[in-house]
């Protein structure tokens, strides 16, 4: 009896230390808040002829996108893991469960303490980062102008789901000195030939990013870039001019569409600054229907009241093309932290669209229309864990 009562001591020691070499995290957010959008009719031209719209509601992720995400590692001896992320989007404010969530990224992988990380699935590419460090409203939620004009831009170089790229595969290097270097290549999955005969490109994915942090200084260098695109998405606006952009599919001409962007910030404790500059070169068309444009943002962030951050921020859309005009946009925020995990928050952001700005941009699709200004406010409460 007694030999059986040590073996099975020696069993669960043996079971434990393995158990010890894996483990897994479970994490996520759930953010919920009031938010009120409206735009403001200024103008009777064709372009602006609807009434003024008005969008009021209960929604999930107004700071920080609601999600569940689970993540672990396996030591694999000599500093070696094996890691995996699977982290799904939640809309906490309905009848949406995990079954019905949207994979933000997904991905398996080796991680050496020495040379870095190779992973594989759905990933971010660096633009994603670089724009949540040098945003002040960290380009996420209903608050970030920056988000919004990218969103309307088309830029894969954001905080939202254009950054999240399929098929990828990355790496990531360790910090030297405050350095890290990354790489993504993300895999379309097409190919074959057009009904012409043409071989088509590969409409495939690259992208690189240089981050340096040390202290309060902030640096991000990204070159994002889709390959040999295949088929193009143009953006374009109806006659009718309704302000909702029409997009239509046209013949590419299997080229690339190029961004780089760069972006800094530095926390004087009193006052932490942010700033970024990105461009978009769209070869894929013609004068008349390539989409390329600038955006640049500046922005503050001022701790207030020991727990507490106003935060404030511009942002600018420019397109390239002939006769198209562009948006800018601002925003002004309160973030109040009750815990560690606990942030209640509020922000209001104002986008100013041209009359002839190929895409109107704004954080509320349904307000959001060309030649007007729309105003969103929100509110609420957001919990990490």
């Amino acid at each position: 009896m007694q030999k059986k009562l040590i073996a099975l001591a020696v069993a669960g020691l043996a079971s434990t230390a393995a158990f010890a070499q894996s483990n897994v995290t479970i994490y996520g957010v759930a953010d919920a808040g009031y938010v009120n959008s409206s735009s403001e009719r200024r103008t009777t031209s064709a372009a602006t002829s609807q009434k003024d719209a008005n969008y009021s509601a209960i929604d999930s992720g107004l700071l920080g996108g609601s999600r569940i995400g689970f993540k672990g590692e396996e030591a694999l001896g000599n500093g070696l893991k094996a890691v995996f992320t699977l982290e799904y989007a939640l809309s906490i404010d309905g009848n949406v469960g995990v079954g019905a969530a949207l994979a933000r990224q997904q991905f398996v992988g080796l991680n050496s303490a020495k040379l870095g990380q190779v992973a594989l699935g759905r990933q971010y590419a660096a633009g994603y980062g670089a724009q949540v460090r040098n945003d002040a409203m960290a380009a996420s939620g209903i608050g970030s102008v920056l988000a919004a004009l990218n969103t309307a831009g088309g830029n894969t170089i954001q905080g939202a789901s254009n950054a999240r790229i399929n098929n990828s595969v990355t790496y990531t290097s360790p910090n030297w000195s405050g350095f890290t270097v990354s790489g993504i290549y993300g895999f379309a999955e097409a190919g074959g030939t057009t009904a012409d005969g043409i071989s088509q490109g590969n409409s495939g994915f690259f992208g690189a990013g240089l981050n340096y942090a040390n202290g309060p200084l902030n640096l991000d260098l990204v070159y994002q870039s889709r390959r040999s695109v295949a088929t193009n998405t143009i953006v374009a606006v109806s006659a009718a001019g309704n302000g909702l952009s029409a997009v239509t599919a046209s013949t590419a001409t299997q080229d690339n569409i190029n961004e780089w962007g760069i972006g800094g910030s530095y926390d004087f404790k009193v006052v932490k600054l942010f700033a970024t500059y990105q461009d978009q070169n769209d070869n894929n068309g013609t004068s008349s229907t390539e989409a390329s444009n600038r955006v640049w943002s500046v922005g503050a962030a001022v701790p207030v009241f020991g727990n507490g951050t106003v935060r404030v921020s511009y942002a600018n859309l420019e397109w390239d093309r002939k006769s198209a005009g562009g948006s800018d946009a601002w925003a002004l925020g309160y973030t109040h932290a009750l815990s560690k995990r606990t942030t209640l928050y509020t922000t209001y952001a104002s986008v100013d669209n041209d009359n002839d700005t190929l895409v109107a941009a704004g954080p509320i699709a349904n307000t959001r229309f060309r030649g007007e200004r729309n105003g969103t406010f929100s509110a609420g409460i957001n919990h990490t864990f």
